[in-house]
C-alpha cells in the first residue's frame, strides 16, 4: 500500500512538472509571433518537431520495435493527437482571436468539469464532495487569475465562447485517453504517435503551407525549444505521471498550475500589472491542487468485543 501511494505522489509530482512546463508557453508564442511567424504555423513546428525529438529518442531508447503497437492503442493516439492536441490548437486560436487571450485562457480552464463528468461515465470514477469543491475553487481562482474580477470585457461573440469551451473540452480529454492510451503502452510512444496524427491533423485543418511561412533561423529555432521544453518534456512527465495517478479527474486540477506560473512569468519577465484579485485567484489555483489531493481517512472503530 505504502508503494502505491509513493508512486501515486510520484505521479502527483510529474503532473505538477509538467504544469509549471506548459506555465513558460506565452514567453514563445510571442518571441515566435515577433519574428513574424504566424499562429498556424508556430503550432504546427510545435507538433512537428516534438514528433522528430519523441521519435529519435524513443527509438535510441527501446528500438524500433518499439514503435510496433496495436490497432487499439494507435486509434487512441490518433484521437489524443488530433483532438486533444490538433483540434485543441484550432479552437484556442478561434477563441483567442474572437475574445482575446485572458477569456481564452480562463474558458480553457474549464477542463476539470469535462474531465471529472467523463471519468465518472467511462473510467466509473467517484463523484465526491472534494472532487466538487476543487473543481468550483479552481474556475473560480483560474477565473479572478485571467480577469482580476473585471467581468466588463466579457461580451463576446458566440462562436468565440464556444470555441473557448470547446478547447477545454479537447484539454480535458487529454487526461481520459491518454490513460487509456497509456495503459499497456510506453509513454515515449504514446506521444511521439500522437504529435504525428497531430502534425497531420494541424496541415489540413489549419494549412500552415497556404500562406507564405517565415523560415528563417530564429523562428525554427524558437520552434524546435517550443517543442521541445513545454511540449515533448512537459508531455512526457504528464503521461508517465498519469500512469500511476488513480482518479484521471484530479490531473487536470494539479496541471492547472500552468496558470500561475504563467502570471508570474507575466509579471516577472513581460511586467504585467497584477492586482489583488488576481493574486487571490492564483491562491485559489494553488489551493485546488492540494484540496484535490486531500484524502478522507476512515475513522477505525476501537470498540471492544
Amino acid at each position: 500500500m505504502r508503494v502505491l501511494q509513493s508512486q501515486e505522489f510520484k505521479g502527483y509530482l510529474q503532473v505538477f512538472v509538467a504544469g509549471v512546463l506548459w506555465g513558460c508557453i506565452g514567453p514563445f508564442i510571442q518571441l515566435m509571433e515577433q519574428y513574424g511567424s504566424s499562429f498556424a504555423f508556430t503550432s504546427f513546428l510545435r507538433m512537428a518537431f516534438s514528433f522528430i525529438i519523441l521519435a529519435i529518442i524513443t527509438v535510441a531508447k527501446f528500438g524500433v520495435p518499439s514503435l510496433r503497437v496495436n490497432q487499439k492503442t494507435l486509434l487512441l493516439c490518433a484521437l489524443l493527437g488530433l483532438v486533444c492536441h490538433g483540434i485543441y490548437n484550432v479552437f484556442y486560436s478561434i477563441a483567442v482571436t474572437l475574445t482575446g487571450v485572458t477569456v481564452s485562457a480562463v474558458l480553457m480552464n474549464t477542463a476539470p468539469v469535462f474531465t471529472t463528468i467523463a471519468s465518472c461515465f467511462w473510467l466509473r470514477e467517484k463523484f465526491t464532495w472534494v472532487k466538487s469543491a476543487a473543481m468550483l475553487v479552481n474556475i473560480t481562482g483560474c477565473t479572478l487569475a485571467a480577469t482580476g474580477g473585471n467581468f466588463d470585457v466579457m461580451l463576446f461573440s458566440l462562436t468565440g465562447i464556444l470555441c473557448g469551451i470547446g478547447s477545454g473540452f479537447c484539454y480535458g480529454m487529454t487526461a481520459i485517453i491518454g490513460k487509456l492510451a497509456g495503459e499497456k503502452s510506453n509513454a515515449f510512444v504514446i506521444s511521439t504517435y500522437s504529435y504525428l496524427f497531430a502534425a497531420a491533423g494541424l496541415v489540413v485543418f489549419m494549412n500552415p503551407w497556404g500562406t507564405p511561412v517565415p523560415w528563417n533561423e530564429s523562428v525554427l529555432l524558437l520552434g524546435f525549444l517550443y517543442a521541445l521544453i513545454p511540449t515533448a518534456i512537459a508531455y512526457l512527465f504528464y503521461y508517465q505521471g498519469l500512469q500511476k495517478i488513480t482518479e484521471s479527474s484530479k490531473v487536470p486540477v494539479i496541471a492547472s498550475v500552468e496558470a500561475v506560473i504563467a502570471a508570474v512569468i507575466g509579471v516577472a519577465i513581460f511586467k504585467e500589472q497584477v492586482d489583488m484579485m488576481n493574486l487571490i485567484g492564483i491562491f485559489l489555483v494553488i489551493g485546488s491542487i492540494i484540496l484535490m489531493n486531500y484524502r478522507i481517512h476512515p475513522q477505525i472503530s476501537h470498540n471492544s468485543n
